[in-house]
């Protein structure tokens, strides 16, 4: 391949009070504003120098628009242009300028139906890492990955791995060795994206690093003095997988973000991913209480790139799985 992804980058959800999102985003996760409109909030974490990492954009309907990477240079855009429509997969091109402080963008849907979007320039903006007069709620730092619902993981993990260039971290699979979930990374931590079988496509989660257990913590203290207990959906516990202490919370359109911190490095050419039974209850929660039923069943609906449409979506490939639990 003659193109190169370096991480994952932003973020585009429709949501429908903007207002609503600023408190909840700023205020109780402690995202810095960019800049502001009647329609738009662009929201990046204090350490990062980019524009942005979340973009807001005032909808009826909360919904995913895309998802996406940053690639190393605008010439990795038109490689990737040819490679697409050289499988037969088309392609849609945002020109610079048509996105505020982004340049040029490729977007397709991706073998699973996610929209994936590409770019290489984006504005910058003052990096607030030592502005520690400045730090609020969760005191959010960077955006580190996504997590998509799909109904075929081996063929979004082929596509990914032997087609983009991913490695994988971890990964599920049942007894009869069938994928499940895979943890992939290009940035050398334990993913940028994972995939998980279920309903799909939707995206799941958009993860946010943080920079210590404890901003987790005083983040859930900040959020149910702001009201949003109800807002806290999982946690805070540690995942086996990724060896994450995590906290899932649901925003005030229903979109779901986690708080993360504490995995690893994965940039030695010899590491080899880890297995997880998917039977292994260490995997999902290796301690804190066990995953309410809407964290597996709900997920965000994704545009269709093509057409500015909801996506459709499709049941798994395999049977949904309720673990027996071995130690």
């Amino acid at each position: 391949m003659n193109f190169t992804i370096i991480r994952a980058a932003r973020a585009i959800l429709h949501v429908t009070d903007l207002d609503a999102s600023r408190k909840f985003y700023v205020t109780a996760l402690g995202f810095i504003v960019t800049e502001s409109d009647e329609n738009h909030l662009y929201l990046r974490g204090l350490e990062e120098h980019s524009h942005h990492s979340l973009l807001l954009k005032k909808a009826e309907k909360p919904v995913v628009e895309a998802i996406s990477y940053k690639v190393h240079s605008d010439s990795d855009l038109d490689s990737l242009d040819h490679y697409f429509q050289s499988r037969g997969i088309q392609t849609v091109w945002l020109d610079e300028g048509s996105q505020h402080a982004l340049g040029r963008a490729l977007r397709v849907q991706d073998v699973s139906g996610l929209p994936v979007e590409f770019f290489a320039k984006m504005d910058g903006a003052e990096r607030m890492l030592q502005r520690y007069d400045l730090y609020q709620g969760a005191k959010v730092q960077r955006i580190d990955h996504f997590n998509c619902a799909v109904t075929d993981v081996q063929r979004a993990y082929d596509f990914y791995v032997n087609e983009l260039g991913f490695s994988c971290s971890e990964y599920t699979s049942t007894a009869e060795d069938k994928l499940w979930a895979a943890w992939l990374h290009r940035k050398p931590s334990v993913h940028d994206v994972a995939f998980m079988n279920g309903v799909g496509p939707r995206l799941h989660h958009i993860g946010f690093w943080l920079s210590d257990p404890m901003s987790l913590i005083n983040g859930c203290d900040v959020l149910a003095s702001l009201g949003y207990t109800d807002q806290i959906e999982r946690g805070p516990g540690r995942h086996g997988l990724s060896n994450a202490f995590f906290l899932y919370l649901r925003d005030p359109d229903g979109h779901r973000i986690e708080l993360y911190n504490g995995d690893y490095l994965t940039s030695d050419p010899d590491f080899q991913p880890i297995r997880w039974d998917i039977n292994d209850k260490r995997r999902q929660t290796f301690w804190g209480a066990a995953a309410p039923d809407c964290w597996f069943n709900d997920a965000s609906l994704v545009l269709n790139v093509h057409t500015g449409d909801i996506a459709d979506i499709s049941k798994p490939n395999l049977g949904q799985h309720k673990p027996h639990f071995i130690m």
